[in-house]
């Protein structure tokens, strides 16, 4: 079989990676892809919300399954495209992936179906929603409706705060369309943590969890960020948990868009925060994270593509879902200046010097033109770096005792990955 995989981050890196040990998969093509990704496989020029053009090269090439890895392409309705063509794909129909693209279709979702999550307001007129935020004092949390690539979500200690966040969304529209309707939500105390599950629309596979890290600096300080870091398993994802999450959320929440009409076929990630009165959803995703996958996907020990494949046809339920036991850290290095200006097309050295128990995954990065053994950066999040061990604590040692071996000017990245925890138990 031939796979094609949708998109240049280190996830989609991570996907093919994965990918490329499978024994049914002959050849990768990756649209556009990275560095790492052209080691793998065939890069071919492309847009991942081009749809026509994706849908052509998957004719041309006789492309046996397609992974669509961001969010833009299955809320732009990629997966009915292919559907209607008869072209295999894993992900999300339109209306399913408002899961993602609404985050107030997703909380009424959840209400009508008895799924925990905050509580919350939807606003789409400006002075609606600040003559509510006006009349309430206390943490709330403001977020854009729409896609905001990770960053729509604004923490507010107070009214004052609140507001600015308002006209952050609505007025600056720093978020652009995303931010027309917003979402106003309690704050919830407790510890985060990134589930995982395959669906095939009726079924769901065995949970995966992880924990990531949103803000640019040590300590949770700084700006929000599409992710500089992440590990898994989380240390307090036990059993019993995965049981209540499963039956609780993942399962209704699949069962309800069933019922509704919208049944959703490929991954669904809950972002979750587990409280005193037990977990509650933040925001679902349509599709797996970055840099959650590059973590998660190393621990895998059963073939990605079987799990791909039950999800498009159907037979999750059946899946053998095996996990390595062990521990990845994952840690995320960036340009310098990012979240907001950087330079690009500076060269990358150290990246074949790292142990055998460390993997790299490319961001943002591209061959050189004069020069294809030469990797230069190309964005904001330029590669994930993954430390596996038998322990957390030492699968941590080993990404920090490869970490500096890479390097590139103005290199930033987080040193408390998986030192200070996301998933700590009250």
């Amino acid at each position: 079989m031939k796979v094609m995989v949708v998109g240049s981050g280190a996830r989609e890196h991570a996907i093919v990676w994965s990918l490329s040990s499978s024994p049914g998969v002959d050849a990768i093509l990756t649209v556009p892809g990275n560095a790492g990704t052209a080691s793998l496989g065939t890069n071919l020029p492309g847009y991942p919300e081009d749809s026509e053009g994706l849908a052509r090269i998957a004719e041309d090439e006789s492309v046996g399954l397609t992974v669509v890895g961001p969010e833009a392409p299955l809320a732009g309705g990629i997966v009915d495209l292919f559907r209607e063509r008869g072209l295999p794909i894993f992900g999300p129909t339109k209306v399913a992936a408002r899961i993602e693209s609404s985050k107030g279709f997703a909380k009424e979702l959840m209400r009508r179906h008895g799924v925990p999550c905050p509580e919350f307001r939807v606003f789409d007129a400006y002075d609606q929603a600040r003559d509510f935020l006006s009349k309430h004092d206390g943490p709330v949390v403001v977020k854009a409706d729409g896609l905001a690539a990770g960053k729509g979500v604004l923490m507010c200690d107070g009214r004052e705060e609140a507001l600015r966040a308002l006209d952050t969304c609505m007025k600056d529209r720093a978020f652009g369309e995303a931010g027309d309707t917003v979402l106003v939500e309690e704050c919830l105390e407790g510890w985060e943590v990134s589930v995982f599950a395959f669906s095939d629309g009726e079924s769901v596979s065995p949970l995966v969890a992880a924990c990531d890290y949103k803000r640019l600096l040590d300590g949770d300080a700084g700006p929000n960020t599409g992710g500089m870091g992440s590990y898994s398993p989380a240390e307090a994802w036990t059993p019993q948990l995965e049981d209540i999450v499963g039956r609780e959320i993942i399962s209704p929440v699949v069962k309800a868009m069933k019922a509704e009409g919208t049944p959703y076929q490929g991954v669904l990630y809950a972002g979750l925060m587990v409280t005193d009165e037990g977990p509650k959803v933040l925001e679902f995703n349509c599709r797996l994270g970055d840099p959650e996958t590059q973590v998660i996907l190393p621990l895998l020990e059963a073939d990605l593509s079987d799990v791909l494949l039950s999800s498009v046809s159907g037979g999750v339920e059946n899946l053998k879902m095996q996990w390595r036991d062990g521990a990845c850290v994952g840690v995320v290095m960036a340009s310098g200046g990012y979240p907001h200006k950087y330079v690009n097309g500076l060269p990358i050295t150290g990246l074949e010097d790292l142990d055998s128990d460390v993997e790299i995954f490319h961001a943002s990065t591209r061959l050189a033109d004069n020069d294809p053994t030469r990797v230069l950066t190309d964005g904001g999040r330029v590669l994930t770096m993954v430390g596996r061990g038998d322990t957390l604590a030492l699968a941590r040692e080993r990404v920090y005792d490869n970490i500096h071996r890479v390097r590139f000017q103005d290199a930033q990245y987080r040193k408390d990955i998986a030192l200070l925890r996301r998933a700590v138990p009250s």
